[in-house]
């Protein structure tokens, strides 16, 4: 197809971005389209439940809201609903991110020729947060995304060969970029009387991002301070964790900040950072940290070390990750910190990243 495209883009909680990973790669696709001033028509579905003010454009983008929640439960009628608008519209290629509204797509088929593209988001059904009907759900999503869609995005080589030994089909590796956390300008953190010299992590405060193994090895660690933003309070998991740790001398358990220019100041002032996630695929947090020129010491996984080329320092449980932080070098942590800025402004740019969405497209 030549000429004009009409680009619908469905599965986020819209723009501008305020927080999250998907939010955050359609911030800079729209950016990257107004760059460059493309020929193509963009529309982006948002939520009107958290935009109050529903512009009508931003940047060179349409905005077109729906009356739910791009989050939870309600986050699958609103893609669903958000689907049959773009076809209504008579969009020429829909980027689908994620695959709660998948299922639809064998009935979208039947009338339309929409050149549909789904990034898959990692293997949503196997985090430990889904359970029963939720977990047969999102699989079967995954089934009928992959199966209906065009095109498939894995972000991580660990997702693409999950779905061409899965399902036999290959799929491009597009991964997030992650220097957008460092073209801010500084902002210090003033609120919290933080040591010189810490180590730092920012996440989601559940299993799967394995906080307890990280605090269990720092309670053994004195002479070592942690600083940790997270939202503790949001389940039984980051609370019990919270009321277990939170009197230690040297832990620094903070609430969720979201502002970029205090997070620049407490990454880049890092003698190193934490990654402890273990599920998903290339993980935004873990891509941005390695834009900083600080060590990462990252939970040994295939996707923490398919996004790392193998080059940072993993652990496995509490009693490995207290031998690495113990027995980490100067020289050692010169090394690490080289190579992930290197690896990061080679694959994790929002301009590389753009020109391969766009080249999909």
């Amino acid at each position: 197809m030549k000429g004009k495209k009409k680009i619908s883009i469905i599965g986020t909680v819209g723009l501008p971005a305020n927080y999250g990973g998907f939010e955050t790669l359609v911030e800079n696709l729209s950016s990257y389209h107004n760059l460059i001033l493309m020929d193509n028509e963009i529309t982006v579905f948002c939520s009107s439940k958290t935009y109050p003010e529903k512009k009508r454009n931003y940047l060179s983008t349409r905005l077109r809201y729906i009356p739910l929640n791009a989050n939870g439960i309600q986050s699958i009628p609103y893609d669903i609903l958000s689907l049959f608008f773009a076809i209504w519209n008579r969009t020429d290629v829909i980027l689908l991110l994620g695959v709660s509204g998948a299922i639809v797509l064998p009935v979208l088929r039947l009338f339309s020729s929409a050149r549909i593209i789904t990034n898959i988001d990692g293997i949503e059904w196997r985090r430990q947060k889904w359970r029963g009907l939720a977990k047969i759900f999102l699989r079967f999503s995954e089934k009928m995304a992959i199966r209906f869609s065009d095109e498939v995005i894995s972000d991580n080589v660990s997702i693409a060969e999950y779905v061409k030994d899965s399902y036999g089909i290959d799929s491009h590796v597009i991964a997030y970029g992650g220097d957008q956390a460092v073209n801010v300008g500084a902002i210090p953190v003033k609120e919290f009387d933080l040591p010189s010299k810490y180590s730092f992590s920012v996440c989601r405060i559940e299993p799967e991002n394995n906080i307890h193994i990280i605090l269990e090895a720092f309670s053994g660690l004195e002479n070592y301070s942690l600083v940790i933003v997270g939202n503790w309070l949001n389940s039984d998991y980051g609370r019990e964790l919270h009321r277990q740790y939170s009197a230690y001398d040297n832990f620094y358990l903070l609430d969720p900040i979201y502002n970029l220019g205090k997070l620049y100041s407490l990454r880049s002032s890092s003698e190193f950072y934490l990654h402890g996630h273990s599920a998903g695929g290339t993980n935004p947090s873990l891509v941005e940290a390695m834009h900083f020129g600080v060590p990462i010491i990252a939970f040994d996984c295939d996707f923490n070390r398919s996004t790392t080329e193998n080059k940072a320092l993993y652990f496995k449980d509490a009693k490995n990750l207290k031998l690495v932080i113990s027995s980490l070098t100067e020289s050692v942590s010169e090394t690490v910190s080289k190579e992930m800025v290197e690896v990061a402004k080679r694959r994790y740019t929002w301009k590389t990243v753009a020109k391969q969405y766009f080249n999909l497209f």
